[in-house]
């Protein structure tokens, strides 16, 4: 017996350690072999973003990606973007709802017991207070379909909800990750066709409004149908709305992966999720204008304009194109 607890205690020591050195920084090798071929966005007048808080949680940078602090404390940033334009409004994700201690049980149990989150006012009730009716919003965009970017759908009830074919049949399978929506029973769920082609290296996109403002593209491995869009708005900005492929921004800068422990509870591919990060990394590079949005990283959320800032602001009557960005 104490032999094998000895070998017990050993095998254990063991994992630990891999444990911890999964932990250590390591930057992800950069490849040059899929082209990236620059676009030359449009200027639309009215086309305008801004950041609806909806929730936080305290977490450090160490669970965020390779090589961060166990000491460097992140606020984790829940909530929605909410993109303005002549031909509609869009809301990506929706952060907490007014249920969110009841959908934190719908999460597996050791995410459960990993989390620590307060709530905030919820989307809905901020559109409310700004006076902004729910038939202003055109459909609601998700990343993905993780519980933290679902809980307010039954707030916003009846919008259209847009999501990639592969996210609508994650969505309607059994994976417990995909738990919450999937209770919520029948939804407005549109899935959406990546009908255009290459855009900024990506193989193919969707252009939302058919302007080029704001043109979604496919980056599968964090959940099965996670998608990027890219926002460029009147005022010659560009956005990159990533989602959770990463949960901070020096995810992207370095480009480093999560780690293990994270990296095997939430990533449906990692590898995958691997290939996005180093394709942003070198697009963030070659465009250094490029702000890049994860939906967690509260430091770059407080760069955007806050909701309803510029929101109430009249868009003029008809939308003109006033020719390339910056």
């Amino acid at each position: 017996m104490k032999k094998v607890l000895t070998a017990l205690g050993v095998v254990t020591l063991a994992l630990l350690i891999l444990l911890g050195m999964s932990f250590r920084g390591a930057t992800l090798p950069v490849t040059e072999d899929v082209p990236i071929a620059l676009a030359n966005p449009p200027r639309i007048a009215g086309v305008r973003i801004s950041a609806i808080y909806a929730g936080r949680m305290e977490s450090i940078a160490a669970f965020a990606y390779r090589g961060g602090g166990f000491g460097d404390k992140r606020e984790f940033g829940m909530g929605a973007i909410l993109v303005k334009h002549p031909q509609g409004n869009l809301l990506f994700d929706t952060g907490f709802g007014k249920d969110v201690d009841a959908h934190v049980k719908s999460m597996p149990f050791l995410l459960r017991a990993t989390t620590s989150y307060t709530k905030e006012q919820t989307v809905a009730e901020q559109l409310a207070a700004a006076q902004v009716p729910l038939e202003d919003i055109s459909r609601i965009v998700l990343t993905h379909a993780h519980w933290d970017h679902v809980s307010g759908i039954p707030d916003l009830d009846g919008v259209q909800i847009m999501v990639s074919q592969e996210e609508a049949a994650f969505i309607e399978s059994d994976d417990p990750m995909a738990a919450l929506i999937h209770g919520f029973g029948q939804l407005p769920i549109a899935p959406l066709n990546y009908r255009e082609g290459p855009y900024l290296g990506f193989p193919n996109s969707f252009d939302v409004f058919g302007d080029g403002s704001v043109v979604m593209v496919p980056a599968p491995g964090h959940t099965p149908g996670s998608t990027i869009t890219f926002v460029h708005t009147e005022d010659g900005k560009h956005y990159a709305l990533v989602g959770d492929l990463v949960w901070q921004k020096e995810a992207i800068e370095l480009p480093a992966e999560r780690p293990w422990l994270p990296r095997v509870l939430v990533d449906k591919d990692p590898a995958a999720v691997r290939g996005q990060i180093v394709h942003m990394h070198r697009l963030q590079r070659m465009w250094p204008e490029l702000v890049i949005v994860p939906a967690h990283d509260r430091r770059v959320w407080d760069t955007l304009p806050r909701f309803p800032q510029g929101f109430a602001d009249p868009l003029p009557a008809t939308p003109e194109d006033e020719g390339p960005g910056a």
